[in-house]
């Protein structure tokens, strides 16, 4: 994990002075590179022919050729640093300003909260708190504050609180791949936090007082931070409560007396996402490694979808395609009149735990029994969600079910299961019950050099 300083030191200005033998090396490797560009010739900086009394007379700037390298980079570090993962695709421009639900209250809740998240994204002062049920769009606003900040060149971190409590426990442990010293640090002094999930209570006594030194830290340095969570606020820690109400701005969403319906809704596709995503705009890009290994499972993924049988698993990092394919598929079992339940794996796990409050008009038998009966289930980013034993037992319930059965489902992930093992991997393994396809390509968010290689891999079936 890149330290904090470390990123803020690669996110320099892109203006540049090469005085030394190592930049003029640096130069012809460049013009060798790009020996077309006009104005740089090649070399990446230019000095500009402008008036002595210019502002830029006599400086040596960097060339427009260069400067989307740089900014691709400056992006692909922010967004390694930002450990946003997945919820990197949550965005303003797929959100409704308008709400979506079918009750007004709900949606001039959300209305309200999505000017004032987008003002917030806009102007970077104060903190954000959002509260509010599951599934009201707490996560999905602090997300797109959080991308539009990376997306300006604003690093931010952000820590579901469970988890991030879970890492700084086993950052002690020397065998740990988090360093305890090295991720508190960053927490307490990232640009801009998001502390999304924070509950009313934590499991110890030590997790505590991690959460009060970090929110304490920032209240005090005055550091621009989010906060999400369900809890009332009269049910959160006084101490954490008083510097919230005092520290900006409070945002209640609602979602009221809809939770039966939610529940229904969370099998069906994001109307924005049938549009968005289907075989016919699926992008297999320009470069031919990638346009061949994008092609082949593509075809495989179409081919799935005019008759699913079994498992079909796509794995690869972010912005391969793999969710793309999985509602393009989805799709075309809704226009041949199947149903299909379509599941974001965390947002699962969350309205499951939900179904045992009191005050939950979904009975969890119902839900639990809807998942793995559907006729066609799509379980996406299998792997992001935040494991505990009651969630691996969950998922591994219903993978068992539906592998026992032969049961078509359509799975995501960013895990390898190549070199995965345990009892989930295993049956997604399987050769006997469905295909596993590597997608091996660059995110399609962010343009790579035609000489990046991409393949695809396949684990056929025996059967």
């Amino acid at each position: 994990m890149d330290s904090l300083e470390d990123i803020l030191k690669n996110l320099g200005d892109t203006r540049s002075t090469p005085t030394n033998s190592t930049n003029s090396s640096n130069s012809d490797e460049l013009a060798h590179e790009n020996p077309r560009c006009g104005t740089c010739m090649g070399r990446g900086w230019f000095t500009p022919e402008v008036a002595a009394n210019h502002e830029d007379f006599g400086n040596i700037l960097t060339c427009e050729c260069q400067k989307s390298r740089i900014l691709q980079e400056r992006t692909t570090r922010l967004l390694r640093y930002s450990n946003i993962g997945p919820l990197s695709r949550f965005t303003f421009e797929n959100l409704d300003p308008e709400g979506r639900s079918s009750h007004d209250q709900n949606n001039e809740s959300f209305q309200k909260a999505y000017g004032i998240a987008e003002n917030y994204a806009n102007d970077i002062q104060g903190w954000l708190t959002i509260t509010g049920p599951t599934a009201s769009g707490k996560t999905h606003l602090a997300a797109a504050v959080a991308n539009q900040c990376i997306s300006k060149g604003t690093p931010v971190f952000f820590a579901h609180v469970p988890e991030l409590l879970d890492h700084l426990r086993t950052g002690f442990d020397p065998s740990s791949e988090f360093n305890y010293t090295e991720l508190f640090d960053q927490v307490r002094n990232s640009p801009l936090l998001v502390l999304d999930e924070l509950d009313i209570t934590t499991s110890t006594p030590w997790a505590h007082e991690k959460l009060l030194q970090i929110i304490n830290y920032r209240y005090s340095a005055e550091l621009p931070t989010i906060v999400t969570t369900s809890s009332e606020l009269q049910q959160i820690d006084p101490y954490i409560r008083t510097r919230l109400e005092n520290s900006g701005v409070i945002i209640s969403l609602e979602n009221i007396s809809e939770q039966s319906k939610d529940v229904h809704q969370l099998g069906r596709i994001d109307t924005e996402l049938t549009k968005r995503m289907t075989f016919k705009n699926f992008d297999v890009r320009s470069d031919d490694r990638h346009r061949i290994s994008l092609t082949a499972a593509y075809e495989f993924a179409m081919n799935y979808a005019d008759d699913p049988h079994g498992w079909l698993t796509l794995f690869g990092s972010t912005g391969t395609g793999k969710t793309h394919l999985a509602v393009a598929i989805s799709v075309e079992r809704l226009k041949a009149g199947e149903s299909v339940f379509f599941a974001f794996v965390p947002e699962l796990l969350d309205y499951l735990r939900y179904t045992f409050k009191p005050d939950s008009r979904v009975s969890y038998d119902n839900l639990f029994d809807e998942v793995k009966r559907a006729n066609l289930l799509v379980l996406d980013d299998l792997g992001t969600e935040h494991s505990s034993p009651w969630a691996e037992e969950k998922l591994y319930q219903i993978i068992v079910h539906r592998h026992n059965n032969r049961l078509p489902t359509v799975i995501t992930s960013s895990l390898d299961f190549t070199d995965q093992t345990g009892p989930i991997s295993s049956r997604i393994r399987d050769p006997y019950v469905g295909e596993l396809i590597r997608l091996d390509v660059p995110d399609y968010r962010i343009k790579t050099s035609p000489d990046t290689s991409g393949k695809i891999t396949r684990n056929r079936r025996n059967s």
